[in-house]
């Protein structure tokens, strides 16, 4: 597990240089693949734990961005025109936007749940963490890049 401490610096470097070369679609594919390894390094599952969560996660994060997808298509771009909207109009729209802001909510308990089944309640919680340790870390690479560049 530590060459993999060491490893995964470097590669989200390697990712945010190559955020700026590759192609939309392989970019996401790469930070995925940065975030499983973060992920696997953090929650150090054994074989049967991995067995049964990575299963379930990745069921999960399909499902999380199937949601923000529709979430983005059908609320997001209407936000961003809000100033134009009627009052009822904007009624409407709060209204959806609520519906998923709860779905999402929804989507995350039912399958945090499952996931407590298969790797404890402590290791659930480290997942919570690493997952937003890992984009804090992604967005401290993406800046400290533009910085840089500027």
């Amino acid at each position: 597990m530590n060459n993999l401490k060491n490893i995964i610096p470097i590669l989200l470097l390697m990712l945010t240089v190559s955020l700026s070369f590759g192609q939309r679609n392989g970019d996401w594919d790469k930070i995925r693949t940065l975030k499983i390894a973060f992920i696997t390094e953090r929650l150090d599952l054994s074989s049967k734990e991995a067995q049964t969560f990575w299963p379930i996660y990745n069921e999960y994060q399909a499902k999380r961005e199937d949601l923000h997808e529709k979430g983005h298509t059908e609320i997001r771009k209407k936000l961003d025109a809000s100033d134009n909207l009627s009052e009822n109009d904007s009624a409407k729209l709060l209204d959806k936007y609520l519906q998923f802001e709860k779905e999402e909510e929804e989507l995350e308990q039912t399958y945090l749940k499952k996931i407590q089944k298969v790797i404890s309640a402590k290791k659930t919680l480290l997942l919570i963490r690493s997952e937003g340790d890992f984009k804090r870390k992604l967005i401290k690479q993406y800046r400290d890049k533009h910085k840089n560049n500027k």
